[in-house]
Formats: structure tokens, sequence, C-alpha cells
């Protein structure tokens, strides 16, 4: 099958760069800051066990799936579906397969809504922290500090405008001048800064509880169904799943890239940066005394306070808010990406024009959820506040029906033959293997946690 790039269409300048820009998709706040306080609200390391099962059996897959696809149709992640489904040889003609395509936009606009208005929340601490503000304990303590920051009508609508327009403005220079150079930068220093940080959070007084809780399991913690759906949801939002940006940034690949090595990276290295993450909280949620289901507040309340408590603790409290500032714009910009490059393919606009009304969109449509702890407070679905809301139907609904479609899209949309040959397993144990687990152990895997997140509460 024949394919024509689009015209003008960009591509990475090299292969690193490519895996950067996919592990800056992956590694996010997904990894530092919501892994950990889901993992702390299901059971440590009963939740760590289910999540690195969904990894292997689910995510690679699937990370798999959506390089095969971009890279294949040269294309955004509806294009991709209506150029590689016309019918024919296929089971199904395009129509159908390209929802996930539209599901994975959809995603990347909700999730981006709130992920900026999360973004500036620590935007605003890095700049506290910046100027000394929080060097030490504010006279309200910390705890208040970040509530009335939240519940305030306009701070947290100025800093996720901050994060959205760096987010906007590194889309808009384009492929390889803005998103490649950037995660080049910023994915090897993310590193760096989370090794260094893990490394002194094995100092403190509760590493052992802390290592314990995070690799000691509670196994009669597994009988909770919920597990299941946290690590499922957890695993699609850590590693971009279902949302198209894999599918978007493989569609800038050139073909002579090979794809088994470039999504076993970008995936194991996610993973690690997820374990780390975890080594450099729970200690110090132990040493203080703290929760570990805490929710959010373990970034924004728990650290703050661990910081305080130590000489030159308001640096290293600078390097872990550049850090999650790091991970969240690199997230951020493949979010955008996602719903730019499909714009731009469906309206023939231009890159600039593309980005900015995008941008400017989606900063609108997070409003409620910038506004959702003080005046929108109590508004939301079932019993979740807005931003809570958003979270679950794009993370628990959203990601895992655009997964579930992507597996069996490449399972059983493609001839078998077709999809080895295009992914670069060719017809190998590995390949038959990628084939079988898409067509049967994901689908099911995805439909029987999925069933369980219908009437979750």
């Amino acid at each position: 099958m024949a394919l024509n790039q689009e015209p003008s269409r960009e591509q990475w300048a090299t292969r690193v760069g490519f895996i950067l820009a996919a592990m800056g998709s992956a590694v996010g706040l997904g990894n530092i800051w919501r892994f950990s306080y889901v993992a702390g609200e299901n059971g440590g390391a009963a939740f760590l066990i289910i999540y690195l099962a969904m990894i292997v059996l689910i995510g690679f897959p699937i990370v798999m799936a959506e390089f095969t696809i971009g890279r294949k149709a040269q294309s955004d992640a509806v294009g991709s579906f209506e150029k590689l489904s016309p019918g024919g040889e296929r089971l199904a003609p395009g129509e159908p397969w390209k929802i996930a395509g539209i599901m994975g936009v959809a995603a990347a606009f909700m999730i981006l809504s709130f992920y900026g208005v999360i973004g500036g929340w620590i935007f605003n601490y890095l700049f506290n922290y910046l100027n000394g503000n929080l060097w030490s304990a504010p006279a309200e303590g910390y705890g208040d500090f970040f509530g009335n920051f939240i519940e305030s009508p306009r701070y947290p609508i100025l800093w996720q405008f901050i994060f959205m327009t760096l987010t906007i403005g590194i889309v808009y220079v384009g492929v390889k001048k803005g998103i490649e150079r950037a995660n080049k930068i910023l994915m090897p220093l993310l590193g760096v800064l989370l090794i260094l940080l893990s490394v002194y959070g094995l100092t403190l007084g509760g590493a052992k509880e802390g290592l314990s809780f995070l690799f000691s399991p509670d196994w009669s913690a597994l009988t909770d169904p919920n597990i299941y759906l946290a690590a499922l949801g957890q695993a699609f939002f850590s590693l971009s799943l279902g949302m198209g940006a894999l599918i978007t940034y493989g569609g800038y690949l050139s073909k002579q890239e090979k794809l088994p090595g470039a999504a076993a990276s970008v995936v194991t290295l996610d993973t690690l940066f997820a374990v780390i993450a975890g080594i450099m909280i729970f200690p110090a949620v132990f040493a203080f005394g703290v929760d570990p289901a805490s929710g959010p507040g373990l970034v924004f309340v728990v650290m703050p306070d661990v910081f305080s408590s130590f000489t030159l603790g308001w640096l290293f409290a600078i390097l872990f808010f550049f850090l999650l500032a790091a991970a969240a714009i690199t997230s951020g910009v493949s979010l955008l990406e996602v719903a730019v490059a499909y714009f731009i393919r469906k309206f023939k606009w231009n890159r600039k024009t593309a980005t900015l009304v995008v941008g400017f969109v989606i900063f609108i449509v997070g409003l409620p959820s910038a506004l959702s702890q003080g005046v929108l407070a109590g508004y939301g679905l079932w019993d979740l506040d807005i931003i809570d809301s958003v979270d679950f139907i794009a993370s628990n609904v959203f990601l895992p029906l655009g997964g579930l479609i992507i597996a069996l899209f490449m399972g059983w949309g493609w001839k078998k033959s077709e999809a080895l040959s295009a992914s670069d397993f060719g017809n190998t144990f590995l390949g038959r293997t990628w084939i079988f687990i898409l067509r049967y152990i994901a689908p099911i895997a995805i439909l029987f946690v999925f069933i369980t997140s219908i009437n979750p509460f």
C-alpha cells in the first residue's frame, strides 16, 4: 500500500530527537505528580505490580501500534485512520476506525485544558521559590497557602495563561526548531534532576518505610477492583496512550527508523521515571508522618514541608519544581501538537494560525477547571469537582476506548502480514506475539477494567 506524505509535512531531524520527544510526551506530570498520589491512594506496592503488568501487556503493544500507524500514514491522529483503512482487503472501511483518532484529539483537548491549570500551579510554586517567598513555611502553613491559591478567582487563571503561553510558543516554532529542540534540552535535564532528588530522598528518616510501601505489597489489596482501573488509567495517562500523541509524533518519523527499539526505549524510560519519582517522594511522606493517600497535596503541601526542614532546602525545592515544570511543558507540548496537527490538515491552516487558535480555545475550555476549587467549587459530575471530572472522563473513558479501537484496528483491521511489515517486527515470534496481544489480551483487559468504571462511585 503506497501512501503519499502530506505536502509540507515536517519530520524529526534525528532519531534521538524523536525518542526524546516521545519520552517528553510520555514522561510528564503523569509520572511524577499523578503516579505518586495514585499509587498512594491504591496501596503502593500492590498498585505498582498491577501498573507494571498493564505497561507490559497493554502499554508497550499499543505504543508500538500508535507509532506504526503514525509512521505508515505520515499524518495526524484522525488522518492516519482515514489513510490506512479505505476498505479493500481490510475488514472494515475507514469511517468506524477513525473514531479512535477523533477521541484522541478530544482527549488531548480535555487533558490539556486541566493539565494547563496544574502546570500553572507548578509555575506559581517555582516562582515563589525563586523569589524566596516559600523558603520557609508561610504564616498560614503550606496547606493553607496552597488552598488559598487554588481557591483564588484570579491567580490560577493567570498562571494557567503563563503555562499555556509557553506551551503554545514551543509548538508555534515547529517540529524541529520547537518541539525537538525543547525536548533535547529538557529531557536529559529531567533525568538528572530526578535521580539527584531521589538519592536525597533515600537519606531521609522515612526511607525504609517509603521503600517498603512502594516495593513490599499487601497482597490482599489485589482483590480491590479499583486498583486495576486506577493502574490502567495511570498507564494510559503516563504513556499518552489513546490520545493520538504517539500517532502524531510517529507521523513525523522517516520510514528508515526502526520502531521496536524506539518503543521499548520510550516505555522503559517512562516507567523508570515513575518508579524513581516514587523513590523520591514516598520516603519524605513517611519521614514526616503524612498519609500517602493525601492526593495532589503530596506535591504541593508535603514536599514544601520537607524542603523547609533542612539546610539549603530551598535549592532542592527550586530543582524539584523546575523538574515538574519541565515535565509539564514537554507533555503539554505533545497534547497541543495532537490538535494542531489535525487542524493543519483538516482546515489547511498554517502551523502558526492553528497553534494560536487551538491553544487559545484550550485555554478558554480550561477556565472552569482553573476555578473548580474556588468560585465553581461544588460543581462537577458524580462527587467530583470540575477538574477531577474532566480528568476521569479523559483518562478512564476516552483514553481506554481510544486504545481499545487502536488495538482492534492494528490486530484485526490490517492484514497480519502488512501490520508485521509496517511495524518492523516482521514475521517473527515477537511480531506474532504482538499481534496476538492486540487481538485478544489487550482488548479483553481494557474492556474488563473499563466496565468497572461505568459506575465507579
